[in-house]
């Protein structure tokens, strides 16, 4: 299976956003990923609700919604209704994770979870089987254009034995710093998806930029 590529839209351009989803939708990209940020549980704040609902209505491709919020069990069936297609939350902001991933489910989302760079991979040890996808933060999260942390690869491999040995179907995704170069040592190390932002949309030919990242092997 090729690499699933996951553009950010976080780094598009918010004064032509309907011209950067006509971008994505034309493009070799699988998804769109949308992040959503309350000022609380990471230091900014994007989009919510209403913009996901209009990106919905044209984009062609699965809503790939990572919540870096509190409470997101409080909002799960409102993304749903505004289109999500994969919804993913933080382990860090659920006190009560596999509640929260049923209740995603039930709604016949994917469920996904994101582990911020300091949360060890043994936290999932429990729930791994009841997980659609892990996100692996390869930055701190709040901010496009960071620089990838290195040790997110061992993190990948240590994720990828994990899935291995409880016989899941999990899918590894990565956010944070991805290029090519980084990309090409994140699917060696066994990531599924990779979600890009500045990179893409930055470039002089973000189309063709997502070519390169979907041909990495």
């Amino acid at each position: 299976m090729s690499v699933i590529i996951s553009p950010s839209l976080l780094s598009a351009d918010f004064l032509n956003l309907g011209q950067d989803i006509d971008m994505v939708n034309k493009s070799k990209a699988d998804w769109f990923h949308l992040d959503v940020m309350d000022g609380v549980f990471v230091p900014n704040i994007s989009y919510g609700l209403p913009v996901i609902s209009q990106i919905n209505k044209k984009a062609t491709k699965p809503l790939d919604v990572h919540l870096m919020i509190v409470q997101p069990e409080r909002y799960i069936e409102q993304f749903f209704k505004a289109g999500a297609d994969i919804l993913t939350v933080h382990l860090e902001a659920c006190t009560h994770l596999h509640r929260t991933l049923q209740c995603i489910k039930s709604f016949g989302m994917k469920a996904g979870v994101a582990l911020n760079p300091h949360t060890a991979i043994h936290n999932l040890d429990d729930i791994i089987t009841d997980i659609d996808l892990v996100l692996i933060m390869s930055v701190n999260p709040g901010f496009g254009g960071q620089s990838f942390i290195e040790t997110s690869l061992n993190k990948v491999k240590k994720l990828k034995k994990l899935i291995r040995e409880s016989g899941s179907e999990t899918l590894i995704e990565v956010d944070g710093g991805v290029n090519t170069e980084t990309g090409q040592a994140l699917v060696e190390a066994g990531a599924d998806a990779l979600v890009a932002g500045s990179f893409v949309f930055n470039s002089p030919d973000p189309q063709e930029t997502i070519r390169a990242l979907k041909e990495l092997k």
